[in-house]
């Protein structure tokens, strides 16, 4: 069973990051933007059940949680760590697979991940947000915010403007990349 071990602001105010120890996933994320798309997730659909919750992100060693503007983090933080610690955990938790590389413009995919992986990703797992590829035809990147980064206006401004521009300089300045 998870332990909640130290509760993180982000720069959402409705998004709080709750680090936990042992991992909840051997690898990947989930991402969670109502009940409905969480049903079948054992954190994710008693997450929703508290009420109040607008979405749940989580990779191996943290869970971020956005609630509604007019609730309060007071009123959720407790019973969030309780959910969170009664989880049990399935010996084989691993989380969604990026796309995998293939074709031509895979290659080009399989380049951008790695950008992703190494520039930006850590940056938004450190504020309780994830980034995942939606498509990608060879000329433009689709991409989905999830956790803090899913409702925070930075993400659809200035992070989505950084992320263009670092694709655009290592590998294509055609390439564009637009917010799902």
């Amino acid at each position: 069973m998870p332990k909640v071990i130290n509760i993180e602001p982000t720069p959402n105010p409705d998004a709080l990051k709750f680090l936990v120890n042992p991992a909840l996933l051997k690898g990947g994320s989930r991402s969670f933007k109502d009940f409905g798309a969480a049903v079948g997730d054992p954190l994710g659909s008693c997450l929703f059940g508290l009420g109040k919750i607008t979405s749940v992100f989580y990779m191996d060693r943290f869970v971020t949680v956005n609630k509604e503007p007019s609730a309060v983090w007071s009123d959720l933080i407790d019973p969030i760590c309780d959910a969170i610690e009664d989880l049990k955990l399935p010996e084989d938790a691993t989380g969604d697979a990026p796309l995998a590389p293939g074709g031509d413009a895979d290659v080009t995919l399989a380049r951008i991940n790695e950008l992703l992986d190494t520039r930006v990703r850590p940056g938004l797992a450190g504020d309780g947000g994830g980034l995942e590829v939606i498509s990608f035809d060879g000329q433009t990147l689709q991409i989905s915010y999830h956790g803090a980064c899913g409702s925070c206006p930075s993400s659809t401004s200035g992070t989505l403007y950084y992320i263009e521009g670092l694709l655009q300089s290592e590998i294509s300045p055609s390439l564009r990349v637009v917010s799902w």
